[in-house]
C-alpha cells in the first residue's frame, strides 16, 4: 500500500496585516489567516507598529520589538 507524506514546514517565510488579520506565509507554500483580534497587542498597533516585525529562529517565531510581543508560529497551526 502507498501512502502519500506531504512535508508540511512550520517555518513563515513572511507576514502582512489586512486591517483585521494577519496572513502568515508558510516555505511550503501555505498561507494562514489569523484574526488579529486573537492578539490585542497587534489589534491595538498601528500599521506602522504592524510593520516592524522580524522573524526569530529562521521563522520559527515573529517578534515585534516596539510591542513587546512574541508569537510561536508552530502554535498557531494548532
Amino acid at each position: 500500500m502507498n501512502s502519500l507524506t506531504a512535508n508540511k514546514s512550520c517555518l513563515a517565510v513572511d507576514v502582512s496585516f489586512s486591517t483585521e488579520k494577519m496572513i502568515v506565509f508558510f516555505e511550503d507554500g501555505r498561507e494562514l489567516s489569523i484574526p488579529l483580534e486573537w492578539f490585542p497587542k497587534l489589534k491595538n498597533a498601528t500599521k506602522k507598529e504592524l510593520e516592524q516585525w522580524r522573524f526569530i529562529g529562521d521563522g520559527e517565531g515573529i517578534h515585534w520589538k516596539a510591542l513587546d510581543e512574541d508569537i510561536l508560529v508552530e502554535k498557531l497551526l494548532e
